[in-house]
């Protein structure tokens, strides 16, 4: 009789749910390297040459791309196990599905996700430290992994804060909107590449934008995108950390998600309170995972929590602060945060399958 490893002598073991849990290992194991083939394809433009293309043979596909044609069969032969592309046997062509496109070829669309797994090269870069992190309860922190980890972390949220930010999102703060048009101070604390700053102040021309992050490579991105946008004079980048960012009377401070990822959040938010204009407002851009890990226990909750693991919280304890939440702390644990911190009004404002916004105020 089969045991299982660490049970008490004699206890038995299902073999259909050992072998439906292998499976599954398996198959994650399958999707991981699979990830790397998903980040080629989009940094070497393979799926934006097949979009909407019909099909192609492995020739022509390496014809329109530049590239070798025996590697471009080989990584053919991977999307169509992974049903990423369709295969006809009879012509020995393949073909991206419009479907398909609008999440891996397409830049501009709100379902746009490919970014997501450049993300992969620097998090696996960093197994090492993590391993060390995990014995000696010391950081990595963000300036620590490699630039794939900004771009990709920009180039996936990106889309959804496109798809979202101004219809959705900040419509669904109390008077925001018209203040914004108006005419208004805004502040957006850890604007990482700027998408996020750049996005409103593309919106509401009246108003003047200020973007803050303590990584100087990020900020430097962010300028170059101001001059690209031709947003001079609007829009501005410093390096400043949460806790020090100049300025005040703002009438907006937004924190997209990067609240859970700074070694203090609560001095980050008592700073924000501080640099408040009167009737002015804090939104809060945080992940959609819950404290309970029940409630994780799907394929969004499984991404972020995933992603806590190997960044946020690593980058939380690098800092050395008094808190390092992870990015699935929970709605009660940061309206704790933000209350002492001077914050006293909180609401749940919008909601995505991804994020979920806060309006914060005194």
């Amino acid at each position: 009789m089969a045991t299982a490893a660490g049970a008490p002598h004699g206890a038995a073991v299902d073999e259909a749910r050992v072998q439906e849990f292998l499976e599954r290992v398996i198959t994650d194991g399958g999707a991981a390297v699979a990830g790397l083939c998903t980040s080629l394809g989009d940094r070497l433009g393979l799926y934006t040459a097949m979009a909407g293309a019909g099909p192609l043979t492995s020739a022509q596909l390496a014809a329109r791309t530049g590239l070798v044609e025996r590697y471009v069969r080989e990584w053919l032969a991977a999307q169509v196990a992974g049903e990423y592309l369709t295969y006809a046997p009879d012509t020995d062509t393949y073909e991206l599905p419009d479907e398909h496109a609008a999440v891996l070829a397409d830049p501009e669309s709100p379902t746009y996700a490919a970014g997501f797994f450049g993300i992969l090269q620097a998090v696996f870069a960093t197994e090492d430290s993590l391993m060390d992190a995990f014995r000696t309860g010391e950081g990595v922190g963000w300036e620590e992994h490699s630039p794939a980890l900004f771009a990709g972390t920009a180039k996936f949220f990106r889309p959804g804060y496109a798809a979202a930010l101004v219809p959705e999102w900040l419509t669904a703060l109390d008077g925001v909107v018209e203040k914004l048009e108006r005419g208004a101070e805004v502040a957006d604390v850890g604007c990482g590449y700027g998408y996020s700053t750049t996005l409103m102040a593309q919106a509401f021309p009246r108003s003047h934008f200020h973007g803050f992050d303590f990584h100087r490579p990020s900020v430097e991105a962010a300028r170059d995108l101001v001059t690209e946008q031709g947003l001079e004079g609007r829009v501005s980048f410093e390096v400043a950390t949460a806790q020090d960012f100049p300025g005040g009377d703002f009438d907006l401070i937004t924190f997209f998600d990067c609240l859970h990822d700074i070694g203090d959040p609560g001095g980050a938010l008592h700073h924000a309170e501080q640099a408040l204009a009167d009737g002015g407002t804090c939104m809060i851009v945080e992940p959609n995972a819950s404290a309970n890990a029940q409630e994780n226990v799907n394929p969004v909750g499984r991404a972020l929590t995933a992603s806590s693991v190997a960044v946020c919280l690593p980058s939380a304890l690098a800092q050395h602060g008094p808190q390092a939440l992870g990015n699935h702390a929970g709605e009660e644990a940061l309206r704790e945060i933000a209350d002492d911190a001077g914050l006293h009004h909180w609401r749940l404002a919008a909601e995505s399958p991804v994020n979920r916004v806060y309006a914060v105020g005194r």
